[in-house]
């Protein structure tokens, strides 16, 4: 009974913290001719009512690519056809063809956070609770803590509901995903993670490790019989949902190849480097296969370790590591896909600051901040859970062991802590009341962006020496997740 009253707390503070946020302002709010993400999450419902299937993704008369054209994949499109019935029910003029284009109004504003709020509730918040209560150690009201701290993530919740991207539906399915995995339904678990790669193709950060994971489960039983036979059920599930998910689009070819390239425009990026190329001689092409070989790099033994030994801890490990090594060396990538590493480190966010100021988000920027910042330190006692055996810092000790035998790498870490804090602090308040010198008029912006590189360069070499050099483990010794 007291395991249920805290699950209600927990939620019910999390749904009020979602709710508060969406009294706020929002990306693109009065600022013609696009209006940002708001208008385009409502022109996606406008093309998917009011047009047929095959329109949707192609540029005609009734449907212009160049205002909000869809670029996502095909779930993203059916979510937003669902919402527009539920639209047209509520008032015709949010989702009329033409005449709702840039279309404002408290009522809609309000409908909008509620379809966030309905997925958050109807995909995420139960793959969070249930993930907390089967794979975190502890106590009850330590699982019920870690859900809060998680649920209570200021950037999931400022982005989604300032933003309206939908990142808790995409995160949420990986998150079911995983939870399949976990608990050895791996039919499952495969189905879960290719809706959410139905749904966002970003999810191509997280789908390297499920791979891994599959095949080298399968490998480990054996490709002669059972394993290969396991092989099978699991690339069949993965081909009839991809198949379900593209029906609609699959009666003539050219449907499936105009959806491709929405989402990844390949000839529009051929051209522009090809020019750049002719203009610049050839420095797109090194910085491009630099960061390829960069991404290559870090991904690579990290997925081998997997592949070799396909455990749930090392599962874990890799999807932070690839998230992370995509995100951080990936050609082109945008602030926003670090809450596809926040699916399992959901700490550090100050990468988005710029992009929160510029939509008006200070305020609950601010306070989402300090209430998670208060709740980790309080409720998790994360400072205190930092000795060395803990953070798993044995090859560190014995990097530093000959030359600074009595160095204190726990007392390092919590003051790096704190450093870390202080910076945040001083960079969001020199971003908002100071003016950057003329000459320098994205100084505050580079700055935080060499603090987040800088801090996630950090997170990714400590995990993957973590991964990488994981101790054997006694058989009646317990895993910590």
């Amino acid at each position: 009974m007291e395991n249920w009253s805290l699950i209600s707390l927990c939620v019910l503070l999390g749904l009020t913290a979602r709710w508060a946020v969406s009294f706020h302002s929002y990306s693109g709010a009065g600022k013609p001719p696009m209006f940002g993400d708001y208008e385009a999450q409502r022109h996606w419902q406008e093309v998917t009512y009011n047009l047929p299937v095959h329109e949707w993704y192609f540029n005609t008369t009734n449907n212009d690519l160049n205002y909000w054209g869809l670029d996502y994949p095909p779930l993203t499109a059916y979510h937003s056809l669902v919402c527009a019935y539920v639209a047209k029910l509520l008032n015709p003029e949010w989702v009329e063809l033409y005449a709702s284009r840039g279309y404002e109004s408290h009522s809609h504003k309000l409908f909008m956070r509620a379809t966030v709020l309905f997925t958050d509730i109807l995909i995420y918040i139960p793959a969070v609770l249930l993930y907390c209560f089967y794979f975190c150690d502890g106590s009850s009201k330590q699982k019920v803590a870690t859900a809060f701290c998680i649920l209570l993530y200021p950037g999931l919740i400022l982005i989604d509901y300032g933003h309206f991207q939908y990142n808790s539906v995409s995160l949420g399915l990986a998150l079911w995903g995983i939870l399949g995995l976990g608990l050895g339904w791996d039919l499952f678990g495969s189905l879960a993670f290719t809706l959410a790669l139905n749904y966002k193709q970003m999810e191509l950060y997280h789908s390297l490790p499920f791979f891994c994971y599959l095949l080298g489960k399968c490998i480990k039983q054996g490709l002669t019989w059972r394993g290969f036979f396991h092989l099978v059920k699991i690339s069949m599930t993965v081909l009839v949902t991809f198949a379900l998910c593209w029906m609609p689009f699959l009666s003539d070819p050219k449907q499936p190849l105009q959806v491709l390239h929405r989402l990844f425009p390949v000839g529009r990026g051929l051209f522009e480097v090809i020019h750049i190329m002719y203009m610049q001689h050839h420095k797109a092409l090194m910085a491009n296969s630099f960061n390829f070989a960069l991404t290559l790099l870090f991904v690579l033994p990290s997925s081998l370790k997997l592949l070799s030994k396909p455990t749930l801890w090392q599962f874990k490990l890799a999807l932070v590591n690839t998230s992370l090594a995509f995100f951080l060396f990936s050609f082109q990538v945008h602030e926003k896909s670090i809450l596809l590493v926040a699916l399992l480190v959901f700490f550090v966010f100050r990468s988005m600051l710029p992009l929160l100021l510029k939509d008006g988000l200070l305020l609950p920027y601010v306070v989402t901040s300090l209430a998670f910042l208060f709740l980790s330190l309080y409720l998790l006692s994360a400072l205190e859970r930092s000795t060395e055996e803990e953070l798993r810092l044995g090859l560190y000790r014995k990097l530093t062991q000959r030359w600074l035998p009595k160095l204190n790498l726990s007392r390092i870490i919590k003051w790096k802590f704190w450093f870390s804090l202080a910076a945040m602090a001083a960079l969001s308040f020199t971003s908002v009341w100071l003016k950057p010198p003329a000459k320098l008029p994205d100084l505050f912006p580079v700055l935080v962006s060499v603090l987040s590189f800088l801090h996630f360069l950090g997170f990714i070499i400590y995990f993957n020496q973590v991964q990488l050099m994981e101790p054997q483990r006694k058989k009646s010794q317990k895993k910590t997740n």
